[in-house]
């Protein structure tokens, strides 16, 4: 994908996680930025205890935004991109979690990392986002999301196979027996795709992974598609408790007969990267990747 400058914002939206200790100390010191710089901050709801100035942030806000600051881990990060990912604003993550793949900074380097983001030295990356949709069997929309990460087809109930029918613009790809399928952009390819046996796929490659679930078979391993692929899956056979989870925290269960449909957002969403970050250095640093040498760093 394409990396542009960062666009100095005027209007910023803060979502976080209010769970985390160090929070208030983070929002007081957003609100000290903005009096400063002249900004508005519109903050969720669930932070309005937490600060003493600011506005409210809800839909109407969410399109009018530059930038959309997420204080908390890769799960708060998730959250908020859809929010804002239907109007093209930028994220920056500031992680407060453990892992913080997908968050830029920690939160000692935040007043640094908005330095940076105001003298027009950061950068986007831009990033994917699955459209998905579950439908009926007669093509009835039942319900729609947004996904950075994956959209995952798994059963609810007892462990079980489940048999699903793949088809990418209408043709077949396969029928999977497996626990199930998930349908991961590249940002999401370091999350539950890589556990359960996929690759790991750079951000700049335009694709959509389809990974099965403990397949039943050594003949059904993870497939790269493009991006500009429609995939449908359809469950084979009857099942009662499947369900559709989408980034890990929303979703919907599906009825038999019912089938999802995978296709590229229209637009991506960009992620905030600051100098000197990249995604192999995040890799290496996050995930332990590379030898022995690397992991002793």
């Amino acid at each position: 994908m394409s990396r542009g400058a960062a666009v100095a914002p005027k209007r910023v939206g803060i979502v976080g996680h209010p769970r985390y200790v160090t929070l208030q100390a983070a929002l007081a010191r957003v609100e000290s930025l903005g009096a400063r710089r002249g900004l508005e901050l519109f903050f969720e709801e669930e932070l309005q205890p937490f600060v003493t100035s600011g506005r409210l942030l809800d839909r109407r806000a969410l399109p009018t935004l530059d930038l959309l600051l997420t204080l908390g881990g890769d799960g708060t990060l998730l959250r908020g991109a859809r929010l804002v990912a239907p109007f093209g604003v930028p994220v920056l993550g500031v992680n407060f979690g453990h892992l913080g793949f997908l968050t830029s900074v920690a939160p000692e380097e935040m007043d640094d990392a908005l330095g940076l983001v105001f003298a027009g030295e950061a950068r986007l990356d831009e990033r994917i986002i699955l459209d998905v949709r579950a439908e009926a069997a007669d093509g009835t929309h039942r319900a729609s999301y947004l996904a950075l990460n994956d959209a995952v087809l798994h059963r609810g109930g007892v462990a079980r196979m489940l048999q699903l029918s793949v088809h990418a613009h209408d043709e077949e790809v396969g029928t999977y027996s497996a626990d199930g399928l998930i349908l991961a952009t590249p940002t999401g390819s370091t999350a539950y795709s890589l556990s359960a046996g996929g690759p790991i796929v750079a951000p700049a490659v335009d694709c959509i992974i389809a990974t099965p679930i403990c397949p039943h078979t050594l003949a059904v391993r993870p497939l790269v598609l493009p991006a500009d692929e429609k995939i449908t899956v359809e469950v084979i056979a009857p099942d009662e408790s499947l369900i559709l989870t989408v980034d890990g925290q929303v979703g919907t269960p599906l009825a038999p007969g019912d089938r999802l449909v995978v296709r590229r957002a229209q637009r991506p969403l960009g992620l905030v990267r600051l100098p000197g970050q990249s995604f192999f250095s995040t890799l290496r640093r996050k995930l332990r990747w590379g030898d022995l040498q690397e992991r002793g760093r």
